[in-house]
C-alpha cells in the first residue's frame, strides 16, 4: 500500500499545481499535512478493529467538506472562510480537498482498495488492476469487474469485520504480534519511489521561488 509518505509527496504535486497564486509555505504545508492526517485511522484501528481504511478513507471526508465550502463560497451572502482566513484560503481549501481525494483516497483505492463508503455502507472496493488496448479483445480494464448479480467478488474485498490491512503498527488482528516483523514501507515500488522524489522536489523548487 502506499505509505504516508508517498501520499504527502502526491498532495505536494498537486498542490504545487494547483495553488498558483496561493501558494507558500503555509499553504503547501497544510495540503500535505492534511493528507497525511487521514492515515491515522491506522492507530484507530488498533482500538477499533476493521476501522483502518475506512474511518477516514471514505468519500464522505471530501464530499461533507466540498459541499460545505460549495455552501460557504457561492450560497452564503458572505464566504465565512475568505473573511476569516484571507481571499486565498478558498483556493487552499479546495486543492486540499483535491489532494485528500487523488493523493489519499483514491490513490488507496487503487492499491489493495478501501471502505469507500464507510459507515453508510460496509464495504471495502478494491480497484487495483490495469487499463489497456490490446490486438484481440480492444480495451481493458480490470479496475471494476463486474459479474451477473453485480461487481465482482475481486473488486468487494469484504467489510470491517473481516477486513484487515497489515501495518507496522498493527500487523496482525486478534492474534499476537510477537515475533511479526513490523514493517513501516517508505516507497514499496520504483514507481512509488519516482513520485515521492518528483513531489518533494517540485514542493521545494515552489517554496525556493515563492521567496
Amino acid at each position: 500500500m502506499p505509505s504516508t509518505v508517498v501520499h504527502v509527496a502526491f498532495a505536494g504535486l498537486l498542490g504545487a499545481a494547483l495553488l498558483a497564486d496561493a501558494f507558500d509555505t503555509r499553504a503547501i504545508l497544510f495540503v500535505m499535512g492534511s493528507s497525511a492526517l487521514l492515515d491515522l485511522d491506522t492507530l484507530l484501528g488498533i482500538v477499533v478493529p476493521g476501522t483502518h481504511r475506512a474511518a477516514l478513507h471514505n468519500v464522505w471526508i471530501v464530499l461533507v467538506p466540498a459541499a460545505l465550502l460549495l455552501w460557504d463560497g457561492v450560497i452564503r451572502e458572505e464566504s465565512l472562510v475568505r473573511r476569516r482566513w484571507g481571499d486565498a484560503a478558498p483556493r487552499v481549501a479546495w486543492v486540499t480537498l483535491a489532494a485528500l481525494l487523488f493523493a489519499h483516497v483514491l490513490f488507496d483505492a487503487f492499491f489493495n482498495g478501501v471502505n469507500l463508503f464507510w459507515p453508510l455502507h460496509d464495504r471495502f472496493y478494491d480497484l487495483s488492476g490495469t487499463l489497456l488496448v490490446t490486438d484481440q479483445r480492444g480495451l481493458v480494464q480490470t479496475f471494476v469487474e463486474l459479474e451477473s448479480g453485480g461487481v465482482a467478488e475481486s473488486t468487494v474485498r469484504g467489510t470491517t469485520e473481516n477486513t484487515h490491512y497489515r501495518t507496522g503498527f498493527d500487523p496482525t488482528r486478534d492474534e499476537p504480534a510477537t515475533g511479526v516483523e513490523r514493517i513501516f514501507p517508505i516507497a514499496a515500488t520504483g514507481e512509488r519511489f519516482v513520485l515521492t522524489v518528483a513531489g518533494f522536489a517540485a514542493v521545494l523548487v515552489r517554496i525556493v521561488e515563492n521567496r
